[in-house]
């Protein structure tokens, strides 16, 4: 069974979509105007014969194969991986090119306009509003926000599952403040 690319241009016609069809590569070829990425182009790509489906905006960030800080940005990538579903990152170490991809065996199934659709709208929402801002930040500071976001998230966590705990931890933090100073500082 798997897919074949009438069907995914038949989806993509569904959603007024404009694209291209790249026949000696089985993937047809689309992109989105999007607020944090200047060209983002998408790829939908058949493998094994439709039996194997990879839709990939290639290229999304630049400059990462000499950077200064290449650890944080490709360490921001993985924990972005980490943080969302679906999403992957690939880096070519030769041409420093670095992809956002989602893929997954079809095998003996269809894919249908649902699952196309959340794995076309994920790939978008994903990098434009989460991981674009995050690891132009990284490339920027050497440091990643993110760890910030997990910190703001925990602590709702605390609040959400021991009432009372944020505010007795704040106060235990005033008087140890006031005795002198954290062993870090």
């Amino acid at each position: 069974m798997g897919a074949n690319l009438g069907q995914i241009a038949d989806y993509l016609d569904k959603l007024g979509w404009d694209y291209r069809f790249d026949d000696e590569e089985d993937r047809i070829i689309t992109g989105v105007e999007a607020d944090n990425l200047e060209d983002f182009l998408i790829v939908v790509q058949l493998d094994e014969e439709g039996k194997f489906f990879r839709i990939f905006a290639p290229q999304v960030l630049a400059g990462v194969q000499d950077h200064p800080h290449k650890a944080a940005i490709l360490q921001t990538m993985l924990a972005i991986s980490w943080e969302t579903k679906m999403l992957q990152w690939e880096y070519d170490p030769a041409d420093g090119e670095i992809r956002a991809i989602i893929e997954f065996p079809l095998e003996d199934s269809i894919l249908t306009e649902k699952q196309f659709q959340r794995c076309l709208s994920g790939l978008i929402q994903i990098v434009d509003g989460i991981a674009i801002p995050r690891l132009k930040e990284v490339m920027a500071t050497g440091e990643d926000p993110g760890n910030i976001e997990i910190g703001e998230r925990m602590l709702l966590s605390i609040q959400e599952e021991a009432p009372g705990l944020l505010e007795l931890l704040e106060k235990a933090m005033e008087a140890r403040k006031k005795r002198g100073t954290f062993p870090s500082d």
